[in-house]
């Protein structure tokens, strides 16, 4: 009988371990969002992150500082770039490019107009 037990024991817990390792790589996926949802909310940081900076980059541009609002618009776009695909995102960085090439030009004004303009177009969704 004892036998008979042990062997009925190890057979329920090889089953239960089996079962186990089955549904459990699989809650994440499907439980709540999994991978794809890291993606978003890592989209929509860079995107915020993007926001933040070309706002920055607009008050140093009023401020006349053309060589922090260079830095500061080409970090916006290097998180604007990594905030996934759309339109908005899309017409942020044709932005921000623009507000970079005339920064460098030494056009503050017209580069500030156009990371304004940036900032705008990563605000809306």
């Amino acid at each position: 009988m004892r036998r008979y037990t042990t062997q009925l024991a190890m057979t329920l817990a090889a089953l239960f371990i089996l079962a186990s390792a089955t549904v459990l790589p699989l809650q994440p996926v499907f439980g709540e969002g999994g991978a794809r949802r890291d993606v978003m909310r890592s989209e929509d940081q860079h995107r915020q992150e993007a926001i933040t900076l070309a706002k920055e980059a607009v008050d140093h541009g009023k401020q006349g500082h053309v060589g922090a609002l260079l830095t500061t618009a080409e970090a916006a776009l290097q998180h604007a770039q990594q905030a996934g695909k759309g339109p908005h995102v899309d017409a942020g960085i044709t932005e921000l490019r623009q507000a970079i090439e005339h920064g460098k030009a030494g056009h503050a004004d017209v580069a500030t107009a156009h990371a304004k303009q940036a900032a705008t177009h990563l605000s809306e969704k």
